[in-house]
């Protein structure tokens, strides 16, 4: 890929994205930080649905959270509605009407900011409309491994995707190869880098150490039982992280305060330090969780996924061999004895997982829309 060259003054860049879970957010700020890096004047990541409709974004967020805590019990209303519109296009029934969402706010912006370039991580179908009608070249970054048809739309410039199974599921929908860049999933700089920095969370142990991700809105189901499952591995270690959930928090260290092979973190800052020291993660399947286990070569261990995007990308990752599903918590409790008795050549494993990981996605992307924007804008001078 060419590099991009300085011009009159640097490209501004708007980033849309939105806050339903953390991945969109992350990746947006990801992108944010690479295109400050490599020279942009001026980056402006904008929360669409919370800045342009605040109420349904706080009832549609609430929805969203809860619906992962009942689908647990069977009413899975988030599931069922992401597979009723898989395969819908942009422009028919209820997307038609999707697509309004944002209009008024996104024009104001436009206005406003006068971006160069604009970059989705979340599919919002009022922006490469937009786009389009003003002449502002816009990409869309996915971020998941599968695809959803929301995702699609032929005003978009241009798509940075995850693998290249996501690439030929956008060719088979219409869109121009030459228009698909195989990028991987913009991560954290932190993951990206090969730091041998060593974490103090946990002391020194020849033991694998079980990193298990628990979430901050108690996301991954049956915690306790999946702890003391595990815990009937002979010889490892499990570091328990709960994110902002306190109340998580506080009943796993009374429970396990006399377990010194058990370690339970709330908020954890410097979390890729703990990923980079572990033997393998329990984890929920979202799109920049799993980017971030790939980058560090850490097989990962997917308990229950949720219908929807989740469950695609634990049936895409457990199919190139790097992911195990479980529905029971014995079912993991013998998959990860497996892993652990070395079961599952690693060198195979690592190789596996080598073939999915995409270093400095987010420098790639970056570099490539300025680039591409730079020669838009060059063409119709």
């Amino acid at each position: 890929m060419r590099r991009a060259e300085p011009m009159g003054r640097r490209t501004r860049v708007l980033i849309i994205t939105a806050s339903y879970g953390d991945g969109h957010l992350q990746a947006a700020r990801s992108l944010m930080q690479a295109f400050v890096a490599q020279g942009s004047e001026d980056v402006l990541v904008m929360d669409l649905m919370k800045e342009a409709h605040p109420v349904i974004h706080k009832i549609s967020t609430t929805l969203y959270i809860q619906s992962m805590l009942i689908s647990r019990f069977g009413l899975d209303y988030y599931g069922w509605s992401y597979y009723l519109t898989r395969n819908a296009k942009f422009d028919v029934g209820f997307n038609r009407y999707v697509n309004h969402f944002g209009l008024g706010k996104m024009e104001e912006t436009l206005e406003q900011f006068r971006p160069d370039a604009v970059v989705s991580t979340f599919p919002f179908g009022v922006v490469p409309e937009l786009c389009s009608r003003k002449g502002i070249p816009n990409y869309t970054v996915i971020t998941d491994f599968t695809l959803h048809a929301r995702w699609v739309h032929p005003a978009v410039d241009k798509y940075y995707v995850a693998a290249k199974e996501l690439k030929m599921q956008l060719i088979n929908k219409g869109i121009r190869p030459d228009r698909i860049e195989v990028s991987g999933i913009p991560i954290r700089k932190a993951f990206d880098q090969a730091s041998q920095e060593k974490s103090e969370l946990m002391p020194e142990s020849p033991d694998p150490l079980i990193l298990v991700l628990a979430g901050s809105y108690g996301v991954l189901g049956n915690v306790d039982d999946i702890l003391e499952s595990l815990l009937r591995i002979e010889g490892c270690r499990l570091a328990v992280v709960c994110g902002r959930n306190q109340k998580l928090e506080k009943k796993l260290r009374m429970k396990y305060k006399d377990a010194p092979e058990v370690e339970v973190l709330g908020f954890v800052e410097h979390i890729h330090e703990l990923m980079k020291r572990c033997t393998c993660m329990v984890t929920k399947a979202g799109g920049l969780t799993l980017s971030e286990a790939i980058a560090l070569k850490k097989p990962v261990f997917i308990y229950k996924p949720f219908a929807g995007q989740e469950k695609e990308n634990a049936l895409f990752l457990s199919s190139k061999g790097i992911a195990f599903i479980s529905e029971q918590v014995k079912q993991l409790e013998l998959q990860m004895e497996a892993f652990l008795a070395g079961k599952y050549d690693p060198s195979e494993l690592e190789s596996r997982l080598e073939e999915l990981r995409k270093s400095s996605a987010s420098a790639l992307i970056t570099e490539d829309i300025v680039l591409h924007t730079q020669e838009r804008q060059l063409l119709f001078r």
